[in-house]
């Protein structure tokens, strides 16, 4: 083979590199022919025009992010550290490349702002305890924003939530504080729904004679049946004491 058919070979081996593509079936390739929009091809094998054409691949699929922790103020002045993370993806590969120069590092400048707008119109309470709200929210408003850009958010979670030390312990104290409380209540409801029970059965008691005499016997029983019991009981009619003290 002559040195000379060397270079041709060379030249053909990239036309041909750069004419032939392969797309996987979660890729598209945006093409642009002399700088302009030519279309969305893939997946598949895709022929481009050497010179001319040029294409640039998108993935379609799912992509997490992660959004780093943020130093937000909530509504009643609580600094806190909130962090969390984006599921998006590609809806419209045009848009995604020709509408926004990076559109993943713009989602997640976005992501961050809105994340640090968002929670610190709650305060600390309403936080903790309504961040499907929050997440709901942060959704809607970042599906709002990046839609011209070809990207569909789909979900949004607040992932952590940090404290300061000195409210960690406040809320601590507060917890204990209730539960402490919460247990001051049933004792209190077991006692008077007990003093419930003991006026009733003194009522019936003293409206039935032979109850309390059926009472009585069964006392005796109890303590006559325990295997180390060592007091002696002397039984004596009941209606005794009522006769003493008419006197």
């Amino acid at each position: 083979m002559s040195v000379l058919l060397i270079p041709f070979i060379v030249f053909a081996a990239i036309v041909l590199f750069s004419t032939f593509k392969v797309l996987n079936e979660f890729e598209r390739g945006v093409i642009l022919r002399l700088g302009k929009f030519s279309g969305v091809r893939g997946p598949g094998l895709i022929i481009l025009i050497p010179g001319l054409e040029k294409m640039i691949k998108v993935d379609l699929r799912l992509v997490t992010m992660d959004v780093p922790a943020q130093d937000i103020i909530s509504k009643d002045n609580v600094t806190l550290k909130v962090n969390g993370v984006v599921y998006f993806k590609v809806s419209s590969p045009e848009h995604a490349i020709i509408t926004v120069e990076n559109y993943y590092h713009a989602t997640a400048q976005i992501a961050q702002t809105t994340l640090r707008s968002v929670v610190g119109q709650y305060e600390l309470d309403e936080i903790l305890a309504h961040r499907d709200q929050i997440n709901a929210r942060l959704q809607e408003i970042l599906d709002e924003v990046t839609e011209p850009w070809g990207i569909k958010v789909t979900n949004v979670e607040v992932k952590a939530i940090d404290l300061p030390i000195e409210m960690q312990r406040a809320m601590a104290k507060q917890a204990e504080a209730e539960r402490e409380k919460r247990a001051k209540i049933i004792s209190a409801q077991g006692e008077f729904e007990a003093s419930q029970k003991l006026a009733e059965a003194a009522k019936v008691l003293g409206e039935q004679k032979d109850a309390i005499t059926l009472r009585y016997l069964e006392t005796m029983r109890e303590i006559s049946s325990s295997g180390n019991n060592t007091t002696s009981f002397f039984p004596l009619p009941i209606n005794l004491l009522d006769k003493m003290l008419s006197k």
